[in-house]
C-alpha cells in the first residue's frame, strides 16, 4: 500500500494513493482531490504539483 503525503493549510495529511479518484483545481493555488468513499480534500499546490507528489512518491 503507497501512502501520499498532502500538505494543506489546516492540517496534513497521508493518503492512500489507490483511494484517490480525482483532482480538481481551485483557488489560490490550492487543489481538491476526490478520495474513494469519502469527502474531498482541500491541499495545497496546483494540481501538476500534486499529482507529482502522487505519481513520483
Amino acid at each position: 500500500m503507497k501512502f501520499v503525503a498532502l500538505d494543506s493549510r489546516g492540517g496534513n495529511y497521508l493518503v492512500v494513493a489507490s483511494n484517490i479518484a480525482w483532482l480538481r483545481a481551485a483557488e489560490n493555488g490550492q487543489t481538491t482531490v476526490g478520495i474513494v468513499g469519502g469527502q474531498p480534500l482541500l491541499v495545497t499546490g496546483t494540481m501538476d504539483e500534486v499529482s507529482r507528489k502522487i505519481l513520483d512518491d
